[in-house]
């Protein structure tokens, strides 16, 4: 978290963004390909729910295509706090190559010390 005030108000607004537009959308459709079966209801939000998902993914390929970090200079928890549902947003059915700064985040996200993927983790 960074120490300056601003700048924690960004990484607290970038949290709230992946709470509220980016989570239910993205997180969500990566869920439910989980599910044996939707609901109607469900399968009427997916259209949606893809469509948001989008515009969320675009929002944050169009702050990282001019910064490496979502706030400041270096990686903060705002990084972390949208990384997770982001490198798997295909299993969603979302295209991460669509968003070219993304995907460079992304990897640049995996390059940080002590990053321990999600494959890694024990089952």
């Amino acid at each position: 978290m960074p120490a300056d005030r601003l700048a924690r108000a960004q990484v607290l607004s970038w949290m709230f963004f992946e709470q509220y537009s980016h989570e239910p959308n993205v997180a969500t459709l990566r869920f439910w390909t989980h599910l044996p079966e939707l609901t109607p209801a469900q399968e009427l939000q997916k259209p949606l729910k893809k469509r948001d998902g989008e515009a969320a993914l675009k929002l944050m390929d169009n702050r990282l295509s001019s910064k490496d970090w979502l706030v400041g200079t270096t990686p903060s928890v705002a990084d972390i706090a949208l990384y997770a549902y982001t490198h798997v947003a295909a299993e969603g059915g979302f295209t991460l190559g669509d968003y070219p700064a993304v995907s460079a985040w992304l990897r640049r996200m995996q390059t940080l010390p002590g990053y321990i993927g999600i494959g890694d983790l024990p089952t």
